[in-house]
């Protein structure tokens, strides 16, 4: 279905490790009908969430790389990306939030803000991406969501305040207090799927009204309309307190905060809401093509939004993945439209490149779709592209996206076969590979003199993962790990 452009949403889920984002995402997936049965993490249910859909990810109940789909809710379609948490896969993250328009921020509500939040918010601040915060596990003993509000504020120095109010905690949350619109939400059937409005708790009136307030306040020191009002002591209305939200957060001058758990099926429908509410849609985001043609200087082009194909298409490659049908390349849509059969350029290299494949994915499966317009997230087949590279529909125009920011590598491993005569064997076995992430093998080395070759990244975790992705012959060839080396690179 071709969507208006006010009617799409690109986000993303980031988080510390272990905050529930992706048990968050199978919620948000069951709930809009994009799946008819939700799994766990860790493949409890010998199934495992349908975002992790690598086999090590179901094993260890850990987000390895980004996952894409596309669900509705209303009128609105929504692309989501699932991020990892741990530190070790930054540069997944980064790949995300570059391409994305907006972004969920999950935090634990015994844990808070821990290291990796702080991470993923400088990342949000790098490519500006406005941001509205989830509160989850309210559920689990020790958690205090007024204490992490207290932390967005005191550690990431946000201007945040509650949009709800938790009714109950750890083994008596029952649901939470819309503060906008004064009333209680409860979660109820099976599976949290049907939404109850009520009256507040008696007990919890004088509290809603108070932190109301101070919702109000919050907004209106970030909000110039719904400040005048403030100063002029008029009370604003439902309606004019979530506009006065939506330009806020759009500026990255507030950040709403929600609550629930994911978990227990509690919240997460009000969440959806707010991303529809208070995200920006593609039009509200501005991105830049810089002209490489224009001097020696490289001019700021703004991308039209239009979903049509009234402007040259531009479209971004941000991830490379090894597909079973080959190279599967990822591309976020700025501006024009693609069609499958398309003849487009790479503005890197200069190279024609046919698309002979344009697909939708959700997680590990692939929807053909016949053509995508500005603001779309979709993927193409056999493609021969590196990550960053920009692709238009005109021969010789010189514009690319802004590249994607790859921090410092921190630390380096290298493999080497046991026996100097199976070298070639294990090289060939990695070759195809090589293209996918920033950090993976770029140099030969010699040790012992047998060839060994180094990768670089952030962390043991990930270089594991990503080397014997690029090496699927290791499985037949005998080989052994050299000791980790840190180098002088920051997370």
């Amino acid at each position: 279905e071709h969507k208006d452009v006010e009617d799409m949403r690109n986000i993303g889920i980031s988080a510390h490790i272990d905050s529930g984002k992706t048990t968050l995402t199978e919620r948000l997936l069951f709930y809009t009908g994009r799946i008819d049965q939700m799994h766990e993490v860790k493949g409890k249910d010998l199934v495992g969430a349908v975002m992790d859909s690598m086999e090590l990810e179901r094993q260890r109940g850990i987000t390895i790389q980004s996952a894409a789909t596309q669900v509705s809710w209303g009128r609105t379609a929504i692309n989501i990306i699932d991020t990892p948490g741990h530190v070790d896969f930054t540069v997944e993250v980064e790949r995300a939030l570059r391409v994305l328009d907006g972004a969920v921020l999950v935090l634990c509500a015994v844990g808070g803000v821990q290291s990796q939040t702080l991470t993923v918010c400088r990342q949000m601040k790098r490519y500006s991406v406005p941001c509205i915060a989830f509160i989850n596990k309210l559920d689990r003993t020790g958690s205090n969501p007024l204490r992490v509000l207290s932390q967005l504020r005191s550690k990431l120095h946000y201007n945040a305040a509650l949009l709800q109010l938790p009714i109950g905690l750890e083994g008596n949350h029952k649901g939470v207090v819309d503060l906008i619109h004064r009333r209680a939400v409860y979660f109820l059937g099976e599976h949290g799927e049907e939404v109850k409005l009520d009256e507040p708790p008696a007990d919890m009136k004088t509290e809603m009204e108070e932190r109301r307030h101070e919702l109000i306040e919050h907004v209106s020191n970030a909000d110039e309309a719904l400040g005048e009002m403030y100063l002029e002591e008029k009370t604003p209305s439902e309606e004019q307190i979530v506009a006065g939200i939506r330009r806020a957060c759009l500026e990255r001058k507030f950040f709403p905060v929600l609550m629930g758990s994911a978990l227990k099926n509690k919240g997460v429908q009000p969440l959806l809401d707010a991303v529809v509410s208070f995200l920006p849609n593609p039009s509200e985001v501005t991105n830049y093509a810089l002209d490489e043609q224009s001097s020696e200087k490289a001019k700021k082009i703004a991308m039209n939004p239009r979903r049509d194909d009234s402007h040259p298409m531009i479209a971004l490659a941000f991830k490379l993945e090894a597909g079973r049908f080959g190279q599967l390349t990822y591309v976020r849509m700025y501006q024009g439209s693609l069609r499958k059969g398309d003849t487009v350029w790479n503005t890197r290299t200069g190279r024609k490149v046919r698309v002979p494949r344009l697909v939708r994915m959700h997680a590990s499966e692939m929807e053909d779709v016949g053509e995508a317009y500005a603001g779309d997230i979709c993927a193409l087949f056999g493609v021969d592209c590196a990550t960053g590279d920009t692709f238009v529909s005109e021969q010789g125009l010189k514009l690319s996206m802004e590249s994607i920011h790859v921090p410092e590598a921190v630390i380096s491993m290298s493999i080497s076969p046991k026996d100097n005569k199976d070298q070639r064997q294990l090289l060939q076995g990695r070759e195809p590979f090589l293209p996918g992430g920033p950090h993976l093998p770029r140099r030969r080395t010699t040790r012992n003199q047998q060839g060994d070759d180094s990768s670089r990244g952030m962390g043991e975790r990930a270089l594991g993962h990503r080397m014997r992705s690029a090496w699927p012959a290791s499985t037949t060839v005998p080989w052994c790990w050299a000791s980790p080396r840190w180098l002088s690179g920051s997370v």
